[in-house]
């Protein structure tokens, strides 16, 4: 591990436990090969989606799986992202504090931010089928909520389409579970 000196990167680049070093200040950063990104906190709308998802995931998820919310998740050492909402293994929700190995991950959802509209659908849904997470949802809120939900081809190592809801979220994996758009909506929005 390098320490960071006066804000600089270290020259092979952030790695995970150089993040965990530094102060936590509210920011939300993510690493991408070495690369610290550094986002603004999410929205309230965005906020309220994900709380909302997670008590919704929550209401019907098995004995055996975790739901939780902005979560640390390790693709690499030089590979670190924060879902909004993700499910775990409970065994890994019992052994950790907060962050999670990306093999104990079942699914992640990314909710769009105008911040990291290209990074929250193409290179983290990229990232996560590659790093073997089986389920991958990207929630998006312009004109109303559309939930489009992924599963991992695992041959390929890629994500393939497996619904666009706008009205019910109507799955199979990561267990059968529907779930009312109207569930998820903020009031007022």
């Amino acid at each position: 591990m390098t320490t960071p000196l006066n804000g600089l990167p270290p020259e092979e680049g952030w790695t995970v436990a150089d993040l965990a070093v530094i102060p936590d200040d509210g920011a939300r950063r993510e690493l991408v090969d070495g690369s610290l990104h550094v986002y603004p906190l999410p929205t309230s709308v965005h906020q309220v989606i994900a709380m909302r998802l997670g008590v919704a995931l929550e209401q019907t998820c098995p004995d055996d799986l975790f739901v939780s919310q902005a979560n640390d998740v390790e693709l690499s050492t030089r590979r670190m992202f924060i879902p909004d909402v993700l499910v775990t293994t409970f065994e890994a929700a019992r052994r950790r504090a907060g962050s999670f190995m990306a093999d104990e991950v079942v699914l992640a959802v990314e909710i769009v931010s105008p911040g990291s509209q290209s990074v929250d659908r193409v290179l983290k849904p990229a990232l996560y089928a590659k790093a073997g997470i089986p389920n991958f949802w990207l929630i998006e809120t312009d004109g109303g909520i559309t939930v489009q939900t992924h599963q991992l081809n695992r041959e390929a190592g890629t994500y393939e389409p497996s619904g666009s809801f706008t009205d019910v979220i109507s799955v199979a994996s990561p267990w059968p579970l529907e779930i009312p758009i109207a569930a998820l909506r903020p009031r007022n929005f």
